[in-house]
């Protein structure tokens, strides 16, 4: 790895620093505010398990954010992480637990917004969905749990030094559980925006374990975390172990069980298949905020107890709390556009890469077969235009279409150059790739292709494996696999830049 790649990822590992700093109070805070565990324990364990979570179990939460935005460029992933980072940090030296993910999604919109690239919306629903849906889990999971538990100590009749001993184990055992689903879930925030453009290449150890690019970039990223824990997390522990209610020892423990559980419910891409398999609907793995569930955890506990519980509950922390969640998001996207401004016109950097759409003739007849207006598209025909926002409001101009025709057209009309050659069919990775879809992608070699759309309707000429299909929950992970191995193949296949 060359100095300049290693610069460009020193953001990233800053927003891993900050986010160690103030997520490892969400996982250890209470335990250490009730004095039940020592910080230095509570460090190291956190900083092990936090690793673990990353490289193990970091990919499908890494998945759903790269789906809001994906940045393009190294230099403009610098920025994004370095803008989410300072805005964490800042809510840090205020010792306020604020979430990274607010700080990291807004960073990206700023970089949606300086590129003219379009924000999914569906997928920003689905992520500030999560902030309402995760406080209000945390504070269900907390009140049923706590109930339960308090019930089995009555009926056990344990002596108190008993007590104690299974209470600290307990606190020791949720917030393993807590940092390794904090890895899980939050190191999409803080090496998310860098796997597009990822400088690593996969290799195997002592030839027999892959290790991908991504986890080595979620590796890199769980050091980041743990140094932070390390360094600087305890201010902010003791607010969310004693300045938002006082807890008692088993409290503090339903409290991390119950984050953790919320955090695992996002990232966890085998409860996702197993849930759609019985036909429930699926978990949207989206990094979700940890410090909004923990706090959701303790308000739950504080509601249980009614009058008197919310009375011990100081709603002026938890006030400035809120607040801060609400300012998070809106400064990182102010600070991200003004750093990228910096970035690209002061040190002449290349923050995004321009992304052409042209209604070609192939376009225009995909468009046709779909049911669009075609004619009233035709004098856009050929015209290439920068940017999907401009696409989107050159096609607005011509004809009225709805959301779904809408997203056809700019995602068919997408210049991407693709180049299958035999070199790049045999880097395709044999664990990803079945091998009936690795001889249709052989059989391409030497072939060109300008839209993404091209490659697959080629492939699926070939093969069934890479058909889509129906989309009954049942279908639903094979339809989601097959998304992951287009990513991969794209990646392989795209030409380099002139």
């Amino acid at each position: 790895m060359d100095v300049t790649t290693l610069i460009f990822l020193s953001s990233g590992l800053f927003l891993g620093w900050s986010l160690g700093s103030n997520d490892a109070a969400n996982v250890f805070g209470t335990a250490v505010g009730s004095r039940m565990v020592r910080f230095v324990t509570a460090a190291i364990l956190c900083s092990v398990f936090v690793i673990l979570g990353a490289v193990v179990s970091g990919a499908g939460a890494a998945h759903g954010l790269g789906q809001l935005g994906a940045v393009n460029a190294l230099p403009g992933s610098f920025v994004v992480a370095c803008a989410a980072g300072l805005t964490v940090y800042g809510m840090t030296k205020a010792s306020l637990p604020v979430s990274a993910t607010q700080a990291i999604v807004g960073a990206i919109i700023g970089w949606n917004v300086f590129s003219g690239s379009r924000t999914d919306m569906g997928a920003l629903t689905k992520i500030v969905g999560t902030w309402v849906a995760c406080p209000i889990l945390g504070a269900v999971f907390s009140a049923v749990l706590y109930t339960v538990v308090v019930r089995v100590i009555y009926r056990s009749k344990l002596h108190l030094l008993r007590l104690d001993a299974y209470t600290r184990a307990g606190l020791i055992v949720a917030g393993i559980l807590g940092a390794y689903s904090l890895g899980a879930n939050n190191i999409a925030n803080v090496m998310g925006v860098f796997v597009s453009s990822s400088p690593f290449t996969e290799f195997r150890l002592a030839g027999l374990v892959r290790v991908t690019s991504v986890q080595q970039l979620f590796l890199l990223g769980g050091v980041a975390i743990a140094v932070g824990v390390f360094t600087y997390s305890k201010r902010v522990m003791m607010t969310v172990g004693t300045s938002l209610m006082p807890l008692n020892p088993v409290a503090a423990f339903v409290v991390v069980v119950s984050h953790s559980l919320v955090l695992l419910i996002f990232s966890s891409q085998g409860l996702a298949s197993f849930l759609v398999s019985l036909g429930l609907p699926p978990i949207p793995l989206i990094p979700v905020s940890s410090s909004q569930a923990v706090i959701g955890a303790v308000i739950g506990i504080g509601l249980l107890h009614g009058v008197k519980g919310a009375r011990q509950i100081r709603w002026g922390v938890l006030l400035k709390i809120a607040s801060a969640w609400v300012t998070t998001p809106i400064l990182a996207a102010v600070m991200s556009l003004a750093l990228l401004f910096v970035v690209q016109n002061v040190f002449n950097q290349r923050v995004y890469q321009q992304v052409h759409h042209e209604l070609s003739e192939d376009v225009l007849a995909r468009l046709a077969r779909a049911g669009l207006p075609v004619e009233k598209l035709a004098v856009l025909k050929d015209a290439n235009i920068a940017g999907a926002i401009a696409f989107r409001n050159a096609l607005r101009e011509q004809a009225a279409l709805s959301p779904e025709q809408e997203e056809l057209a700019i995602s068919s009309a997408e210049v991407c150059e693709l180049r299958v050659t035999a070199e790049a069919a045999a880097a395709l990775d044999d664990e990803l790739l079945t091998a009936e879809q690795r001889k249709a992608v052989a059989a391409l070699a030497g072939l060109s292709f300008r839209h993404k759309w091209q490659l697959l309707d080629a492939l699926t000429a070939r093969s069934d494996s890479w058909k889509k299909r129906p989309g009954t929950a049942v279908n639903r992970p094979f339809n989601k696999r097959l998304d992951e191995q287009l990513d991969a193949l794209y990646r392989t296949c795209r030409a380099p830049e002139e």
